[in-house]
């Protein structure tokens, strides 16, 4: 719109210049008006035709470096296999998608997450997929929206970023469903002390605070970690340890992402049982090679979202073979399709489209479901209504732009300290 003003006062300054009638003056501001006033969300008319974007670029903000970077690979894949499948189907407004990525690091490289973010708008997305941490949303996420383009969060579960914008939604349910349903889980293990070993980190502490409140709640006793914190860059946790074996706990909870390796060595030289831990979807990861066989067996993780199928994962490696780590993949999956979808069924690719048509391609009107871009383009084209179901199986975006409702993955650890998949909890996801 600001660019069709200009040209407007440009035309009027001529239009003058040559001493033009009052008349069309009054003529050409009229129908620059009309022209600025006009949708861009409509799938047609002449007048709102200049604001259309017509590419569908996709773009990824996800962690190839730094504490998270074991998530990066398989983020990436699955935005590249969500454009394939795109284009297979016809592509975005009868032209191919395409994406863009850059490596965000982690919240203790801040220049880095602003500048992965600048980079990727400068391609003019029409969605922005990630960052999957929540200190890193936290840093980057008024950069893109600012910039008119939506921000779907695959894997920020922070509590504070119910909503947080009105261009802002996230795939991923908030931590007050993971620490609900880990706080029952711990209740109904029967612990009666917990202590809980924690960074300070916006993550971290969001998720430990409901956490702690649903134990209370059910009569379970946090002996350490309800007030205590440690930096994300600690390297040495003996103090820390000392302090959690101190507390005389029954179970611990470790909220960390790669920091997990040496703290869980520090508890069990500190004399904690390392069969007892309870874990979160920072950390609920491939240990094999970390620790001794057995050394974690028998301790409970949870992954917020649906476990990828058998399938989804084989298709994922087809684009990188060297995936080992899904955390984050079917919600980075599904936010492509339905950004896509959204541009569809809005006719046009640009953000503010985009984001316009998020939450009534995800359901929120009801509508018919369908669980593949290619089903759900079918609907669109024959005027209907779509509520797609994907990967991820979440419910439709609520008025925070949380999906409504979402399952928390529940995993053991065997004794080549691997998660393995044991059960899903679902439930809806409260109000902000």
């Amino acid at each position: 719109m600001r660019k069709n003003m200009t040209n407007t006062r440009k035309t009027m300054r001529s239009m003058r210049s040559r001493a033009m009638t009052v008349a069309a003056l009054v003529a050409a501001a009229s129908m620059a008006l009309a022209g600025c006033g006009s949708s861009s969300t409509g799938a047609s008319g002449a007048s709102g035709d200049s604001d259309k974007q017509s590419a569908f670029v996709a773009a990824g903000l996800f962690p190839s470096t730094g504490s998270m970077a074991y998530i990066g690979p398989s983020n990436v894949a699955s935005l590249k296999l969500a454009v394939e499948d795109i284009n297979a189907a016809g592509g975005v407004l009868g032209k191919d998608a395409t994406s863009v990525t850059a490596d965000t690091s982690d919240a203790d490289h801040a220049d880095q997450n602003t500048s992965a973010a600048q980079s990727v708008i400068s391609k003019k997305p029409s969605v922005v997929v990630g960052p999957p941490s929540s200190s890193v949303v936290k840093n980057s996420y008024k950069q893109v929206v600012t910039s008119g383009v939506p921000m779907i969060s695959n894997g920020a579960t922070s509590t504070a970023f119910s909503g947080l914008d009105d261009k802002f939604f996230r795939t991923i349910p908030p931590d007050t469903v993971q620490g609900a349903v880990l706080g029952q889980i711990i209740a109904q293990d029967g612990i009666k002390n917990l202590a809980i070993a924690v960074f300070n980190d916006e993550y971290g502490t969001s998720l430990r605070d409901v956490v702690v409140k649903t134990v209370e709640e059910a009569g379970v006793n946090v002996v350490y970690g309800e007030k205590d914190t440690f930096d994300p860059t600690e390297t040495n946790f003996s103090s820390i340890a000392t302090a959690v074996k101190a507390s005389n706990p029954d179970a611990v909870l470790v909220i960390a992402f790669d920091q997990t390796v040496s703290l869980v060595k520090a508890l069990k030289t500190a004399g904690i049982d390392t069969h007892k831990l309870y874990m979160t979807d920072g950390n609920t990861v491939d240990h094999s090679a970390d620790f001794d066989a057995g050394m974690l067996e028998g301790s409970t993780g949870t992954i917020p979202g649906a476990h990828p199928t058998d399938a989804f994962q084989e298709r994922v490696k087809g684009i990188d073979s060297k995936v080992k780590d899904f955390t984050y993949a079917a919600e980075t999956y599904d936010a492509v399709i339905l950004a896509a979808l959204a541009a569809q069924k809005g006719g046009s690719a640009d953000g503010e489209t985009v984001a316009k048509n998020l939450p009534a391609v995800s359901g929120v009107s009801g509508g018919e479901k369908c669980d593949s871009y290619k089903a759900c383009l079918a609907l669109l084209k024959d005027g209907k209504d779509i509520q797609y179901s994907g990967q991820a199986g979440i419910g439709p975006f609520n008025d925070a732009h949380d999906p409504s409702t979402a399952s928390i993955g529940v995993y053991k650890f065997d004794a080549s300290n691997k998660p393995v998949f044991d059960h899903a909890q679902e439930g809806s996801v409260p109000k902000a």
